[in-house]
C-alpha cells in the first residue's frame, strides 16, 4: 500500500525557525485522506521582502495566527510514527528542526525520505528536479510556494513513480531506487540526524 504523509513550510525570513505556514497531507492506498492547512506566526511576526515576493504571505496574514508552540500539537499528531516526504527534505527537516528548537519541543518519532531523490532517480532526463519541474512532467495543476499545493504536489511524486516502476509501497519504491528512510532525530539538547 502507497501509505505515507507529505509535508511542506514556507518560511518568512532566511532564518530556518521562521516557518509561515505548513501543510501535511496523508496518503493511504495512494490516495489524499487528509489534510492540514495552517499560517504560523513568525519570531516577531517579522517577513522579508523576498521570502513574501515568493510566497505571498506577509505579517498581516499571520498578526492573529499561533506561533509554531501554539500549532504544535496538531501538527505532532499528523507526523508521530509516519513515513513523511518532502521535497528537498533537508530544508523541510531543517525547519521542524529549527522550531522545535525555538521553542523547546520534543518530536515525535518518525522517518522521512527526500521526494526530489524520488524524481531524480525515476526521471533522470528532466532538465532538472525542482518541485515546479517535476509537476509539470507529472501534469499536476498547482500553486507553487502555496504550502498545501506543494504538499499535494510532493505527495503525487511517489505515488507516480511508484506506478511508472510497479512498486506498491513507498518501502518498495525507495528500495527499488536505492534512496533511505531516515529517522527525524532531535532532542531539545542537540541536533542530529
Amino acid at each position: 500500500m502507497m501509505d505515507f504523509t507529505a509535508i511542506d513550510f514556507e518560511t518568512a525570513t532566511g532564518a530556518r525557525n521562521s516557518a509561515c505556514s505548513v501543510a501535511v497531507v496523508t496518503i493511504r492506498d495512494g490516495q489524499v485522506a487528509d489534510s492540514y492547512y495552517t499560517l504560523i506566526q513568525p519570531p516577531e511576526n517579522r517577513y522579508n521582502y523576498f521570502n513574501t515576493q515568493i510566497h505571498g504571505l506577509t505579517k498581516e496574514d499571520t498578526k492573529d495566527a499561533a506561533d509554531f508552540a501554539g500549532i504544535w500539537p496538531e501538527l505532532e499528531e499528523h507526523l508521530a510514527g509516519q513515513i513523511v516526504v518532502a521535497h528537498n527534505a533537508k530544508f523541510d527537516m531543517g525547519v521542524l528542526r529549527a522550531c522545535l528548537s525555538l521553542y523547546g519541543l520534543s518530536a515525535p518519532e518518525f522517518s522521512y525520505c527526500d521526494t526530489l531523490a524520488i524524481a531524480r532517480r525515476a526521471w533522470p532526463n528532466l532538465a532538472n528536479h525542482k518541485l515546479s519541474t517535476v509537476g509539470a512532467f507529472l501534469n499536476l495543476h498547482f500553486r507553487h510556494h502555496d504550502a498545501l499545493e506543494d504538499a499535494k504536489a510532493c505527495a503525487a511524486i511517489p505515488i507516480h513513480a511508484g506506478q511508472e516502476l510497479s512498486d506498491t509501497s513507498l518501502e518498495a519504491l525507495v528500495h527499488h531506487l536505492g534512496i533511505d528512510i531516515k529517522p527525524f532525530g532531535f532532542r531539545r539538547s542537540g541536533l542530529f540526524g
